[in-house]
């Protein structure tokens, strides 16, 4: 059995592989707005919502180019609120915001075209897009989590 882990920025990896040749995907990608990983141009830290579909999107062009005719892909995809902070204070992460924000490398979220508390839809958004994109949709299935953090909204 081969084995191979890739490690880096996901679009540079995937070019790496040939097409046709990956049998299952799973992945959990950072979701949009919640978490600054400290890394610089990390998948999730878009100013738009937008912007980090699009680059999903490029994401399942090429996980679609290195499935298998018979291969699968599961995504586990989560949502934002709008309103409030969305980024988190895990690992100083507070302070890098903060320092984005000073220095203009990032903009605040735009939050005018949503009521505050309102879900983005981001995983039905990048569901339909897929779907226009070629993908089969087979399914979806809901991770209930009967006891997870509280949220303010």
């Amino acid at each position: 059995m081969n084995r191979t882990i890739l490690q880096g920025d996901v679009l540079e990896k995937l070019s790496e592989i040939k097409d046709e040749t990956i049998d299952v995907v799973i992945s959990s990608p950072p979701y949009w707005g919640l978490r600054d990983y400290g890394v610089d141009g990390q998948l999730g830290l878009e100013p738009d919502f937008r912007d980090y579909l699009k680059i999903m999107s490029k994401i399942m062009t090429q996980l679609k180019r290195v499935l298998k005719n018979t291969g699968t892909c599961w995504i586990n995809l989560g949502d934002t609120y709008a309103g409030g902070n969305n980024h988190s204070d895990w690992s100083g992460s507070d302070e890098r915001f903060d320092k984005r924000m000073k220095e203009n490398q990032y903009t605040a979220q735009p939050k005018k075209h949503l009521a505050a508390k309102s879900r983005y839809g981001i995983p039905e958004r990048f569901y339909i897009n897929c779907i226009d994109d070629g993908w089969i949709a087979r399914n979806h299935i809901p991770w209930y989590k009967a006891n997870s953090m509280p949220s303010s909204v």
